[in-house]
């Protein structure tokens, strides 16, 4: 295993300062968003969201560090015409998204200081935190160690390696409840009728009342904790996270986190069509308690098990003859 050595202190004078600033915004983020991750247990996978961002950045660290060595810098550091007159517009951007990013976090602490814990306040902060450090990055990285200009081009591949660090906490941020209403309500639509159908069809009695089943032994109604959101949201912040640490290209990384998506959809029908089939061999109330939570964990660690047996097939590289 490769030891990583840490020497911050040999960045650039205004790296240095953007870690220390990054850091101080990090500390605040996770004071507030700590409180979700205790009271909801959607969330409760929030608390691995500092360990994986340090993970991310040590792993990372000697490519961050090569950006700003004098010899690497002379190699890599010629401007193509195309970059040349666009490098004004590029560091206009970079100041305008740094610029909302500052004032969208200063409306979230605002709000939560006025209010206490809310999701806006929450969600304010987690997008503000994401668009302020991206371009905190970029503006920070005009020069290397030895004062020679960076290009445009390598300041945007060195922001890139920033994207996990700052967009993660987006996840670990509760959304706004007319989102999660309006995503809960169209998964448990989809299951509801998938799992409906399925029976209708296999000739097995079975009655639809909106999102209750009429089961000859009972009732099963697909509630919220049902609909998938939950292995959903936490399902898409593993798959990002194993994009981040085992991927290169961003199409495959986006890949990736489209197929945890779609397998945690896919697992939570599989588990609905067992807790629906379980109950009509059993009564409705053989489903609650241990079988129901048992079976809701398993659509997790499913998830994560073929995400991780997939990942062979994104890394995959045909080398020629």
């Amino acid at each position: 295993m490769q030891i990583v050595k840490f020497d911050y202190f040999n960045l650039p004078p205004a790296m240095r300062r953007a870690g220390i600033i990054g850091l101080g915004f990090v500390l605040f983020l996770c004071w507030d968003q700590i409180y979700w991750w205790k009271i909801k247990e959607e969330y409760f996978f929030g608390f691995l969201t500092p360990l994986f961002v340090m993970y991310v950045l040590w792993e990372r660290w000697p490519r961050i560090k090569a950006f700003f060595l004098e010899n690497t810098v002379a190699q890599t550091n010629q401007e193509s015409p195309l970059w040349k007159g666009r490098r004004w517009a590029v560091e206009g951007m970079a100041y305008t998204i740094g610029l909302g990013g500052l004032v969208l976090w200063v409306l979230g602490g605002l709000l939560r200081a006025a209010n206490g814990p809310q999701q806006p306040a929450s969600l304010a902060l987690a997008l503000g935190f994401a668009a302020f450090i991206l371009a905190l990055v970029y503006n920070s990285s005009a020069r290397d160690i030895a004062g020679n200009r960076l290009s445009v081009r390598r300041r945007l591949e060195l922001t890139g390696l920033f994207l996990f660090p700052a967009l993660i906490w987006t996840l670990s941020a509760p959304l706004l409840s007319f989102l999660h209403n309006k995503i809960s309500l169209f998964l448990l639509e989809q299951v509801t009728t998938v799992v409906f159908f399925t029976f209708d069809n296999l000739a097995l009695p079975i009655e639809r009342k909106g999102n209750v089943l009429l089961l000859p032994k009972g009732s099963v109604g697909v509630a919220d904790a049902c609909s998938g959101i939950r292995s959903l949201t936490a399902c898409l912040f593993a798959g990002s996270f194993l994009a981040a640490v085992s991927l290169d290209y961003l199409w495959k990384k986006v890949l990736l986190v489209a197929t945890a998506m779609g397998l945690a959809f896919i697992g939570n029908l599989l588990r609905s069509f067992f807790l629906t089939f379980w109950a009509y061999q059993h009564g409705s109330e053989a489903i609650s308690g241990a079988v129901h939570d048992i079976t809701g964990y398993a659509v997790l660690g499913g998830t994560c098990l073929g995400l991780l047996m997939l990942l062979p097939l994104f890394t995959f590289k045909l080398h020629p003859h």
